[in-house]
């Protein structure tokens, strides 16, 4: 069994100190994460305020590679098992590796977001991270939802650059891609069920309309039926209690 935290801190203390160099954000939740589940693997996921040119409006790729891979360390030093980046900039799993192994933390798996789709389902999380992109979208580094192949192309230089781990994100719309991404690959896959798949069951299960532990469970069961050998979802907690009866 395994959990994932995203620590999130201000843009006051990311311009002050860089996200980088605040470790100890990341340090507490592991500890408290830990409190009581030693035996849990922790995963950190994180994303960094991206190098932008406001005047073009669009992310410069290779001038965030730098930023992601010290974030990487930062977590590994922090003692995260496995570091998460949900960013989808070209070339960053050879960057964090390569940062990795020259800190020492060769042994620190990387889950890559391999195919992570420019969408709508993820607008809960961004009205609470506060994380919604400030001008434009990120359909400049997303993929279109309509494309299939550039996720097994995406999977494919991640693979190579040296992921551990491939995760399809969204999950439910998108199982086809995860079934593609781990019959063709055969390597662990993960699905990430995200805050617009929770929420709307959620919410239709408090206006009586569904079952919420049936609806929640048979989604899942979906998931891993296309090829999920990890799931992630904010259900995570229901779904602990609801498996122990």
């Amino acid at each position: 069994t395994s959990w994932m935290t995203f620590p999130f801190s201000s843009r006051a203390i990311e311009s002050r100190c860089g996200i980088y160099q605040n470790k100890e954000i990341c340090r507490r939740r592991i500890r408290l994460g830990r409190a009581g589940h030693r035996d849990y693997a922790a995963f950190v996921q994180y994303f960094v305020r991206f190098v932008v040119d406001r005047a073009a409006g669009k992310v410069l790729n290779d001038s965030s590679l730098t930023l992601l891979a010290r974030t990487a360390v930062s977590h590994a030093e922090a003692g995260a098992d496995v570091v998460a980046p949900s960013d989808m900039m070209d070339g960053r799993v050879r960057a964090i590796r390569t940062a990795l192994d020259a800190g020492g933390f060769s042994d620190t798996p990387i889950l890559a977001y391999a195919a992570k789709y420019a969408s709508a389902f993820y607008g809960p999380f961004r009205e609470a991270a506060e994380s919604a992109p400030q001008f434009g979208d990120r359909r400049s580094y997303q993929m279109n939802p309509a494309n299939t192949e550039e996720a097994l192309r995406e999977v494919a230089l991640d693979i190579a650059e040296g992921a551990d781990m491939v995760m399809v994100k969204p999950a439910l719309a998108y199982l086809d891609i995860l079934h593609r991404v781990k019959t063709t690959f055969g390597y662990p896959t993960a699905a990430y069920a995200v805050s617009g798949e929770y929420s709307m069951i959620k919410a239709a299960a408090e206006k009586g309309w569904i079952d919420e532990r049936a609806v929640t469970m048979e989604s899942l069961l979906g998931m891993r039926r296309a090829g999920a050998d990890i799931i992630i979802t904010y259900a995570a907690k229901e779904v602990c209690g609801w498996l122990k009866g």
